[in-house]
């Protein structure tokens, strides 16, 4: 796999290079081919070159009976080109001249024509020659233009040295390969290690193998990083589903045995009632019909907290929300909680500075958190407890359920609106799905509104609904 990726990428460097090469090719031959024919000045500029100028300059001489003149746009052309000319009969012997400088020869012989040509005579002038034929008489002319920038230079060569020179740079050619495949193995080595590091790494959580740990470096400095702090929270998740999953585990057995308790009660009772071997009294099989009846309200209670809470994880309950007076609705909540018989000696206590704060909420519903709140407090506490039920119109309606109680511990705490948690205070008085605070706090979340709690062992424990 290592050497698979890092073949890729060379392969991948080397082809861009290659395609890249053949493509300048094919635009500078596309280009010289355009400026060939549609004689567009691609890579010159759009003023006459100095040969051409030479060679249609014969158009402005001007030969009458051996009378040589040129034209005025001849000259003119020549003042604009910082240029002068002699016109040559075929003797050599200059016939004409214009701008010429001092001391130019005014007759040459063959090797002096050559010598003009090819070779700057005068400082920062470039020599041309051209030629006329008029009635078979032969005439040249040389044309020196005074530019700086213009330039001339004859190359002399061997084909032997040539194809040296192509020898040496062939052989050159293959080695700058060769490097450059060296150069790019080494860097492509470079990019390709950490990443088939990071290929491994990134396996091993597909496989749950948590314990991947880089020390960020390099180019993918980011991306070890990034590693290092998926694997950090999909670890700290793992430990987290597994002690829900042994939470749920628990619960279930809880819950099993707390549904398996009234069934047998109710299988007991009801044997005994069907039994045609004993003869109940009519106010006995009243009272066996009625703990039948408890026992059964209770399992429907568990089923209904059940399905509740399932709907309100996988956002399926629609909340059929009215505006209500929260005051009156919380004051019936806590009457009804004191008209129960079981407790009915309990110290609730109700607090309300205000008698109409409106809210729009889902009374049902939001009537079984508050309930569920306050029976936590009542069956993980004494008898003797005190418990305050207070309404507060602040920037927010504030609900503030709390009592003077055992407290609860901080370990306990941050578990409470779990789901399948129940609290070691728990006792004989504590019945149920185990999921009251969870479905609380859930209908409270439904609701747009955030419960937090606060306690402390010995003092109590205080839960604050904002809405």
């Amino acid at each position: 796999m290592k050497w698979k990726l890092t073949g890729r990428y060379i392969l991948s460097i080397v082809l861009v290079v290659i395609l890249v090469v053949f493509i300048n090719i094919f635009i500078m031959f596309a280009l010289l081919i355009a400026q060939s024919l549609f004689n567009i000045p691609i890579f010159q500029g759009n003023e006459t070159s100095p040969e051409d100028f030479t060679r249609q300059f014969e158009e402005s001489i001007n030969i009458v009976k051996n009378d040589v003149t040129i034209t005025e746009s001849g000259k003119k052309a020549l003042i604009e080109k910082n240029a002068w000319i002699q016109i040559l009969d075929e003797n050599g012997k200059v016939i004409y001249s214009y701008r010429t400088p001092k001391g130019i020869m005014e007759k040459y012989t063959p090797a002096d024509i050559v010598q003009m040509y090819k070779y700057q005579e005068i400082a920062n002038t470039t020599v041309f020659v051209g030629g006329k034929t008029e009635k078979s008489i032969d005439y040249s002319y040389f044309i020196g233009i005074e530019d700086p920038s213009l330039n001339r230079y004859f190359i002399s060569y061997d084909n032997r040295n040539i194809y040296q020179v192509v020898k040496v740079g062939g052989i050159v050619f293959i080695i700058d390969i060769f490097i450059a495949l060296l150069i790019g193995y080494l860097f492509s080595k470079r990019l390709t290690q950490p990443l088939q590091t990071l290929i491994n790494g990134i396996k091993r959580l597909a496989n749950k193998d948590y314990a991947v740990h880089y020390e960020p470096k390099g180019v993918y400095k980011d991306v070890f990083h990034n590693v290092n702090f998926l694997s950090n929270q999909l670890t700290a998740n793992e430990k987290e589903r597994k002690k829900l999953e042994m939470m749920r585990e628990d619960w279930i057995g809880n819950i099993s045995h707390d549904i398996k308790t009234p069934l047998a009660s109710i299988q007991g009772y009801a044997e005994l009632i069907k039994d045609q071997d004993y003869q109940f009294p009519i106010e006995e099989i009243r009272e066996y019909a009625g703990i039948i009846e408890q026992k059964s309200l209770y399992i429907k209670e568990v089923i209904e907290d059940l399905n509740l809470t399932t709907r309100l994880k996988n956002k399926a309950l629609s909340l059929n929300k009215k505006t209500v007076n929260i005051v009156a609705l919380l004051r019936n909540i806590v009457i009804d909680i004191l008209n129960d018989p079981k407790y009915s000696n309990r110290n609730i206590v109700f607090h309300v500075k205000e008698e109409q704060i409106p809210a729009a909420i889902d009374e049902i519903l939001f009537r079984r958190a508050i309930n569920n709140l306050i029976y936590n407090a009542i069956v993980h506490n004494d008898e003797n407890v005190q418990i305050e039920v207070i309404i507060e119109k602040k920037e927010r309606t504030h609900l503030i359920i709390k009592d003077n109680g055992k407290g609860i511990e901080k370990k306990e705490l941050d578990k409470i609106f779990d789901r399948y948690y129940r609290g070691t205070n728990t006792g004989d008085a504590h019945r149920g799905s185990g999921l009251g605070m969870a479905i609380a706090k859930d209908i409270i979340q439904e609701h747009k509104g955030e419960l937090t709690i606060s306690s402390e062992i010995g003092h109590g424990t205080t839960i604050d609904i904002k809405l």
